[in-house]
């Protein structure tokens, strides 16, 4: 069945710990988009909001820095309370070094891709690799739909994991609309980053609808 790791960026800002808590019952885990205002257009998310957030949920934390320096941000966010965290690949100078400095800390790590990068970038990092994050719109835009490479995408990687007899989950963050979300679901995607489908529905009705999609 398909796991959500909501995104808290399509909560209610201003009451973030209520929001939580409503959603909390349906999500595994909660998806914090970090946004330097560099790497892209946006500031979202820091260290202390984190960590503030922390007491409002015990599910993992996973947090996404879009960000030009993901090395010097692992130490704060593991102080903050994160579970996992998922740097871009274009972002890093060695990315094999930021996976591991994430993983020394006993959390997961994981790679997020453009929708311009194919998955031979991920090639020498399988192996220190938790979860492989697929962006499917233009990176720090909310609201976009998504490309149409993207379930082709997921059912290559989908196809390469099982073949290698790899753990790595595959997420799938943007675009993530009731008309989409089946088409992920076939290709075998693990999680997707609901945003509005889970803050802006009926979270338990929208849980079931999922439960009823398949891979093929």
């Amino acid at each position: 069945m398909i796991k959500c790791s909501t995104s808290l960026w399509s909560a209610d800002l201003a009451n973030l710990g209520a929001e939580m808590r409503r959603v909390e019952p349906f999500s595994e885990r909660f998806h914090i988009d970090v946004a330097d205002g560099h790497y892209v257009h946006n500031l979202l998310f820091f260290p202390d909001q984190v960590k503030a957030l922390r007491a409002h949920s015990k599910l993992p934390f996973e947090v996404h820095l879009m960000c030009t320096d993901p090395m010097s941000w692992i130490d704060p966010f593991v102080e903050a309370g994160a579970d996992i965290i998922i740097f871009c690949l274009d972002s890093a100078k060695n990315p094999g070094e930021v996976l591991r400095a994430i993983k020394s800390h006993g959390k997961q790590a994981g790679l997020s891709l453009l929708i311009t990068e194919g998955l031979e970038m991920v090639e020498p990092y399988w192996s220190d690799l938790d979860v492989l994050c697929l962006v499917g719109t233009a990176m720090g835009i909310k609201g976009a739909s998504m490309d149409a490479g993207v379930p082709g995408k997921i059912r290559a990687a989908r196809r390469l994991i099982d073949q290698r007899g790899l753990k790595t989950a595959i997420e799938a963050d943007g675009g993530i609309r009731r008309e989409t979300v089946p088409l992920m679901a076939a290709a075998g995607v693990d999680y997707i980053v609901p945003g509005s489908l889970m803050f802006k529905e009926n979270p338990p009705e929208m849980r079931k609808w999922l439960a009823t999609l398949n891979r093929d």
